[in-house]
């Protein structure tokens, strides 16, 4: 059978919030169940089109999903914000490096400002450690660009008082650590196949969309499906909260793969 190169695949590589679940120390019902839908390492997603792999955030589970998926090679990476559980995983872009060479980054210049300091060594013209990765940032700002043949578009989005990256390719929008959203950025969510979003949990959160809103905000947009990702023990057991979602609506989980 012949394979379509244009067919756009999205692979869930990490469906938790920052700590993950289950999170250290917690004696949480969600945290000591067995059911491997309620493990989650820290949110990222691949996307896989014509023969090329892009990550979406590299968190600290970085090297962990990589493996788990057996990725041999990843072409680019586009960060949403500075935050460490989608920034702390950049040292283990290493082995793709040593593939391509510099390795594109695409992230807003506050990101990159952080990741200059933190990871000093990576981005230093002096004295550069011989064995980091070698990255070629590229600033995002809020009109749409191309990674290789492949349009992406930015989507301004808020986390808490912190603005963030979203970004919609193709048929896809991913949305994580959302709060709030201009009507504006909402323009750019129309006729989605698949809309990906972040539902913490039940209680409302300061910077993040607990469960509620995140079933407004798909109401409103109307993807044709939607995935809630960026979850914590607090939402609850993977399988009491997939029963009381609308039809068209899923929690993630890790290691799932879709196909647009």
């Amino acid at each position: 059978m012949k394979i379509d190169k244009k067919l756009l695949k999205l692979t869930f590589l990490g469906t938790g919030t920052s700590q993950g679940i289950p999170m250290i120390a917690s004696k949480d019902p969600v945290c000591l169940s067995t059911d491997l839908k309620d493990k989650r390492l820290r949110s990222s997603v691949l996307i896989s089109y014509n023969e090329k792999n892009y990550v979406i955030d590299c968190g600290p589970d970085f090297r962990q999903q990589m493996l788990r998926e057996h990725i041999d090679l990843v072409n680019g990476v586009l960060f949403t914000h500075e935050h460490a559980d989608h920034t702390a995983g950049l040292d283990d872009l290493r082995p793709y490096c040593y593939k391509i060479g510099e390795m594109p980054i695409f992230l807003n210049d506050r990101t990159l400002q952080s990741l200059e300091q933190r990871f000093q060594y990576i981005f230093s013209k002096e004295n550069r450690y011989p064995g980091a990765p070698s990255v070629q940032p590229n600033i995002v700002e809020n009109v749409p660009f191309l990674i290789d043949d492949l349009e992406v578009i930015p989507i301004q989005v808020q986390h808490g008082n912190l603005p963030i990256l979203g970004y919609r390719i193709k048929g896809v929008a991913y949305l994580t650590d959302l709060k709030t959203i201009d009507k504006l950025e909402k323009e750019k969510l129309k006729n989605l196949d698949v809309l990906v979003v972040n539902a913490l949990r039940i209680q409302e959160h300061p910077t993040h969309f607990n469960l509620q809103e995140a079933l407004d905000f798909v109401a409103e947009i109307k993807p044709k499906k939607a995935y809630f990702t960026h979850i914590s023990h607090k939402l609850g057991f993977h399988k009491e909260v997939s029963k009381i979602l609308p039809k068209n609506v899923f929690l993630a989980f890790d290691g799932l793969k879709i196909e647009i």
